[in-house]
């Protein structure tokens, strides 16, 4: 019984060891692949050659519940060149999807004109409001270009309400939705944009002070 007990023992050790190994290594495998799949998706937005920072790591949180569309903080993903400030990339969210939240990467030049828009993630009808991802239809691309000009805000609406964007048959709800998340997204750029790189750069001057004084 005291052998059978150890070997018992034994096993549920070396078990317990491998389990905890596989999740350690499958952990830090989905983390990679998700940085990846958002390394992708930033520089699809604002192209890899009109930068020259880690844009991946030069982040800051802000809050804004009704520009942003969540009370949740969001991350917002700065561009630069040689310290200049390029674009900037805003997690949004349209919160009045037709079946919830839409999860939203809005690509800003520092011109204030959209670079593009990408959509993370949504619970939107499949073969209706799913035409809002760019692997199905060119829709979200009509974006890049635009500003808080160009159209003006009448513009800034679908055409059944008076816009210039058009809706899908059968799925007004989600187009709307999405439009008015990245007008929102244009104006609180228009009202931060200065700070927003202020406050990274607030972040690196302190940094940098930090290293040269150890």
């Amino acid at each position: 019984m005291l052998t059978t007990s150890l070997l018992l023992g034994v096993f549920a050790i070396a078990g317990t060891a491998m389990v905890a190994l596989t999740f350690d290594n499958t952990e830090v495998r989905i983390v990679d692949n998700e940085y990846q799949a958002l390394l992708q998706s930033l520089h699809a937005l604002v192209p890899p050659t009109s930068h020259d920072n880690d844009i991946a790591n030069d982040t800051v949180e802000v809050t804004s519940r009704e520009l942003l569309g969540s009370k949740k903080a969001h991350t917002i993903y700065l561009a630069r060149m040689k310290e200049i400030p390029i674009a900037a990339v805003i997690t949004t969210i349209a919160p009045d999807g037709y079946n919830g939240a839409i999860k939203l990467l809005v690509a800003i030049n520092y011109n204030g004109t959209i670079s593009g828009v990408r959509v993370l993630s949504h619970r939107e009808t499949p073969g209706l409001g799913d035409s809002i991802e760019v692997e199905r239809s060119n829709w979200v691309n009509n974006f890049k270009g635009l500003s808080l000009l160009t159209p003006d805000d009448l513009g800034w609406r679908v055409q059944k309400d008076g816009g210039i964007f058009d809706q899908f048959t059968g799925a007004t709800v989600t187009p709307r939705a999405v439009v008015k998340a990245v007008h929102n997204t244009l104006l609180y750029f228009k009202q931060h944009r200065d700070e927003l790189f202020k406050m990274t750069d607030e972040v690196h001057t302190a940094t940098q002070v930090t290293t040269n004084g150890q």
